[in-house]
């Protein structure tokens, strides 16, 4: 089912892609795409493709900011997310709002890296957060939309993102998911979106 919808999807989107592909690159020249190393099943690591949303030097830009501003560092640590972050593009402002920017894993799901639903993908940093609820995450593959997505996204706190994992991996069924993706275009439309 995963690998048969991400299929259509990326057919039937190909257009938009290719649309979003060139206006990154007419904005801010540089790579496309972001690849960064996630969590999969098992532990398995992978590459989590994202449309690139950020200025080409975002990590150093990120290590001025968390070495001069304790508030921001603060809220780094807290939500690994930072308010009006500077590193990202305006253009990369808007994707992120609409969740464009995360089609680029219909890929992974075609990979079998991910699923079209499933826990948000993490980083290895983040998997203390979860403490002895680690396994639950681990017992799935993440998936492209999910609890915390129609759950109130980034209003959510960290702890309330690992809990709605753990439910959507105790209480999973087929009726469950279709759920989730008929409501993540409404909560995708009608929320503040991912910062």
């Amino acid at each position: 089912m995963d690998f048969t919808l991400a299929l259509a999807a990326l057919v039937f989107i190909f257009p938009l892609l290719a649309f979003i592909a060139i206006l990154i690159k007419i904005k801010d020249p540089g790579p496309i795409f972001f690849a960064q190393t996630r969590i999969g099943r098992n532990g398995r690591e992978f590459k989590c493709l994202k449309f690139r949303t950020m200025v080409v030097d975002a990590q150093q830009r990120l290590d001025a900011l968390l070495a001069s501003d304790p508030v921001a560092a603060k809220e780094w640590r807290t939500s690994q997310k930072i308010s009006n972050d500077p590193r990202i593009t305006p253009l990369g402002a808007f994707l992120r709002r609409s969740s464009l920017d995360e089609l680029p894993q219909l890929i992974n799901i075609l990979k079998g890296e991910m699923s079209i639903v499933g826990p948000r993908p993490i980083q290895w940093n983040e998997a203390v957060r979860y403490g002895d609820k680690f396994d639950f995450y681990l017992s799935t593959r993440p998936g492209l939309t999910g609890l915390w997505q129609i759950s109130g996204r980034s209003d959510t706190s960290y702890g309330e993102r690992v809990d709605l994992d753990v439910s959507y991996v105790r209480d999973w069924s087929v009726v469950g998911d279709i759920k989730i993706i008929a409501m993540t275009v409404p909560a995708v439309l009608f929320s503040k979106g991912a910062r």
